[in-house]
């Protein structure tokens, strides 16, 4: 590795924050990213404390050729935020959080994470859709989509998008927005980090009780095609104000999990509601009535702040992971079946397998309105994601993952998938993802940044 040609010292003197290179001590902490599977060495590492600042990097960069990544909150699995020899810009210090309870608005910095919106937005009883794990940065998150506990209710992330500040390729500082560079805003909303790095989003805010109430129902295998098909109904039917998803996973370690259950595989429906205890237990009592009697439940009043890390424990950083997706119009009794049979055979306690409602307000946004690369119509997101304590069980873990996505292939509506569950670099898959949208992609990529500087991502190439 070096540093030779790049002028450090001139880079320094142009960026107000840290640059970092492999002769200090804090490089190999400041390279890593979530998934353990990348040990890669960025030539330099650059830490801007405004847009200005990653700007003059950028230009730094291109000046002396070199290629370009860029990290939020680095929990993308296929590791896009760093390369060898490569300038990191690592929008970390770009975290700041402004609320505006009056217009219900966010203005959130490009390197924010989950955790620190949800808590800022709580505070005055507002959200917006986030992901399962509270450390992912909002920022690849919401470019590529944005799927969360919310999303029956808000929408997609990327949906509440209101703006966007944007360093462009060749370094201007420009807003996309519906009045504002359109184009951009709407590629910037599900196309990924191709057309320019967001070092601030504006997000509009919709009102939401800090607690809400939870009902996990667990099913061992054997009961779970029957739970599962219930907890599946109950999900289509859910009203406004009602969220969920289906998760196999292996059972914590926690005290409300019968210790003979804990690290077994099982099948979980979860329905959160904002309301109070009786209007949850009135909402899942079909569900209890058409299912088998649960393993074992947890019933319980949690914020929503809490919701949203839940999962956090389950996804340690600096483990090998790997993960694919497809859209399935209907989970019936045959994916049901093809999932119950197959989950127990994953090696890893840490493997899940969420599958996410995509529906309510996901479907009332008009497909053509954002670059979002799946159909607006009511569906199921199947994520298997494959992550592994023991780096020995990663090749047959991965295995595990595909042979489980060929099994399913046949239900879902075609081998393409959401573009944030994309690891390996497949670029007949991200045609397929975007379909007819992905012309218009190719041509502002072309307007935006023609020589594709921006390619660490799940890439469009310009036009």
């Amino acid at each position: 590795m070096t540093t030779a040609g790049i002028d450090i010292e001139g880079l320094r003197a142009i960026v107000d924050g840290a640059v970092i290179t492999p002769k200090d001590a804090e490089y190999d902490v400041a390279r890593q990213v979530w998934s353990g599977c990348f040990d890669r060495r960025p030539a330099v590492i650059v830490q801007p404390a405004s847009a200005a600042g990653v700007a003059r990097a950028l230009l730094h960069a291109r000046r002396h050729g070199l290629d370009i990544t860029v990290r939020g909150g680095g929990h993308n699995y296929a590791g896009h935020a760093v390369a060898d020899d490569a300038m990191l810009i690592d929008l970390g210090a770009l975290d700041g959080i402004t609320i505006d309870p009056v217009s219900k608005t966010a203005k959130v910095g490009g390197g924010a994470t989950w955790a620190q919106v949800d808590a800022a937005t709580a505070e005055h009883a507002l959200a917006v859709t986030g992901g399962f794990i509270s450390d992912t940065g909002v920022g690849g998150l919401t470019l590529g989509g944005g799927m969360g506990w919310l999303t029956s209710l808000f929408g997609l992330s990327c949906d509440s998008v209101l703006s966007a500040h944007v360093v462009t390729a060749d370094g201007h500082i420009v807003t996309a927005s519906a009045d504002e560079n359109p184009d951009l805003h709407w590629a910037l909303r599900g196309g990924g980090g191709n057309f320019g790095i967001v070092t601030e989003f504006t997000f509009a805010l919709h009102e939401l009780p800090p607690l809400g109430q939870l009902t996990m129902l667990y099913w061992t295998p054997p009961d779970a095609p029957a739970g599962l098909a219930a907890g599946a109904a109950c999900l289509r039917d859910l009203p406004e104000g009602y969220s969920g998803a289906i998760l196999a996973v292996s059972a914590p370690p926690l005290p409300f999990v019968p210790e003979r259950y804990q690290g077994q595989p099982g099948f979980v429906t979860a329905v959160i509601g904002f309301g109070t205890p009786e209007e949850l237990a009135e909402m899942v009592a079909p569900l209890r009535a058409a299912a088998p009697a649960p393993a074992w439940e947890l019933v319980t009043p949690i914020p929503y702040t809490a919701l949203q890390q839940m999962f956090d424990d389950a996804a340690p950083r600096g483990l090998p992971a790997y993960e694919k997706s497809l859209y399935i119009n209907d989970l019936n009794d045959e994916v049901i079946a093809e999932l119950v049979h197959r989950f127990p055979q994953r090696l890893s306690p840490l493997t899940i397998a969420p599958i996410f409602p995509l529906r309510g307000r996901y479907t009332e946004t008009p497909d053509e309105a954002t670059a979002f690369g799946g159909s607006r119509n009511a569906c199921w997101a199947i994520n298997l994601s494959a992550l592994c304590p023991d780096p020995a069980d990663f090749d047959a873990e991965r295995a595990w993952v595909r042979d489980t996505w060929d099994a399913l292939l046949p239900h879902a509506r075609s081998d393409a998938g959401y573009i944030n569950f994309l690891v390996d670099d497949d670029q007949q898959r991200i045609r397929d993802t975007y379909g007819d949208k992905y012309s218009r992609l190719a041509a502002i990529k072309a307007a935006w940044d023609p020589d594709n500087v921006l390619h660490h991502n799940a890439n469009i190439r310009p036009a």
